[in-house]
């Protein structure tokens, strides 16, 4: 099987784990939805999800996060990891969509990426969820662990494998994979201890674990 039928076949059995598939983040507008997903860097959507209510209560417009004082950002959004970073971003971003962009966020990749630690990633997440436009492939930590798991990619870098999964994938699942491979991350493949045994995609996964016939792990020794 080569990498685009592997890809194909993923992409079947995902979908058919994971039909209502859809991001976890908690938004209401554009502009929380960029917020929610800057907190999100190092960080679990739960949590965010846990902390943005008060966050949004401080400040609920663009216009109010750009006047924000930092170190009172910086107690809100310290759970996330990174606080300072982040509410640093959060604010720098605000003062950038108020003077540059009317107080809207951008809907270009271009915009986007030229706002403080908003790279592709997070841009792709602002433009699929926010705009209905599909430029790319959001690559986070669990888009990265399983494409190479599956052997679907060489790279090593996000910007590398979104190119590649960009060329293997046809655009229209562009979006839905991201997710799906979330999930499947969540779940199943997780970084330390995957479920290989529970694993549909075991029969087609190049770093499967070797599986005994009644699905106990085979002994390093075989």
């Amino acid at each position: 099987m080569d990498r685009a039928e592997r890809a194909r076949h993923v992409r079947e059995e995902l979908v058919n784990e994971f039909p209502d598939w859809d991001i976890s983040l908690t938004y209401e507008d554009r502009w929380q939805l960029l917020v929610a997903t800057i907190l999100s860097a190092q960080c679990t959507d739960e949590m965010v999800n846990k902390v943005t209510p008060d966050l949004f209560a401080a400040y609920p417009t663009v216009e109010s996060m750009a006047e924000a004082d930092q170190e009172n950002v910086e107690e809100l959004v310290h759970s996330t990891g990174f606080y300072r970073q982040k509410a640093e971003r959060l604010i720098g971003s605000a003062q950038i969509i108020v003077d540059e962009h009317g107080g809207e966020v951008p809907q270009t990749m271009s915009a986007l990426t030229d706002l403080p630690g908003v790279g592709r990633k997070t841009a792709n997440v602002v433009l699929h969820h926010g705009f209905g436009k599909v430029e790319g492939v959001v690559v986070d930590t669990h888009v990265q662990r399983i494409s190479q798991r599956l052997d679907l990619v060489d790279g090593s870098t996000p910007d590398k494998i979104e190119r590649e999964l960009m060329e293997l994938l046809p655009e229209e699942d562009w979006k839905r994979i991201t997710h799906l491979f979330i999930e499947h991350g969540r779940q199943t493949c997780s970084a330390r201890n995957p479920k290989c045994s529970d694993c549909r995609l075991l029969d087609v996964c190049p770093s499967g674990y070797p599986f005994l016939e009644d699905g106990t792990a085979a002994s390093a020794d075989g």
